[in-house]
């Protein structure tokens, strides 16, 4: 239900009340979560408002209450394959009950469909949440996930029905794969090359062609960083 950075900031005001019974100031904040602006953590103050986690009580200066914190994930934890790339053959386990460790994840939201083959119209509305783990989220920044429908990056390890971990950003260098908005209408999954001022979108398997577009035709909206299977 939280993204990354409204997990952080929840986090931190939960740790900071406990320690010195008042919250941290929006200074702090910023800081702590490596923003730009106060403007960005009263964006996130509001959204954990709106989600019930915290409260903000009038007419006291840094009066923030926390309300709640995200219950345990106790979902089964998929598999992971970073990157996107297929995943090594599980090795071979003895017959025995084997240990449980806690995997810490979030939750982000699953924002529609995205086309691996022929592009499809964009989807941007949030149809559900998926567990994924924290480690698969190092980097800073925003991240949603899409459902993957079509073969054409399946080379790539990333088959039909797989869910991707994208990290939100505007650029990309020759040979990520990213998820680009084509002429503001369809959305595509495909390996980023730019070319002689055109942009070549690739696929991953012999039996697409790769489409190559004009600059401007072209908006990159993230970055595959890592991929989801079940069973």
């Amino acid at each position: 239900m939280l993204t990354r950075k409204q997990l952080e900031l929840l986090e931190l005001i939960d740790t900071r009340m406990k320690r010195d019974g008042v919250p941290p100031s929006f200074d702090e904040m910023k800081d702590a979560l490596n923003l730009r602006s106060k403007s960005g953590i009263h964006r996130l103050i509001t959204a954990l408002e709106e989600r019930g986690f915290i409260r903000r009580l009038a007419h006291r200066a840094r009066a923030i209450e926390v309300v709640r914190m995200p219950e345990a994930l106790e979902k089964r934890v998929p598999e992971v394959i970073e990157g996107g790339a297929p995943a090594p053959a599980p090795a071979a386990q003895p017959a025995r009950a084997m240990p449980v460790h806690e995997v810490h994840a979030l939750e982000l939201p699953v924002m529609g469909r995205i086309a691996a083959g022929t592009p499809i119209e964009a989807i941007s509305e949030v149809s559900r949440h998926v567990a994924v783990p924290g480690s698969m989220l190092g980097g800073k920044g925003e991240h949603y996930a899409l459902e993957v429908r079509g073969d054409s990056m399946i080379e790539a390890g990333i088959h039909d029905g797989d869910i991707v971990v994208i990290r939100e950003q505007t650029t990309a260098d020759n040979g990520d794969i990213v998820v680009a908005l084509v002429e503001g209408q369809e959305a595509t999954l495909k390996r980023f090359r730019r070319q002689r001022g055109m942009i070549a979108l690739e696929a991953a398997n012999p039996a697409y062609e790769t489409r190559v577009l004009r600059d401007d035709q072209v908006a990159v909206q993230g970055r595959l960083v890592g991929l989801i299977r079940s069973y």
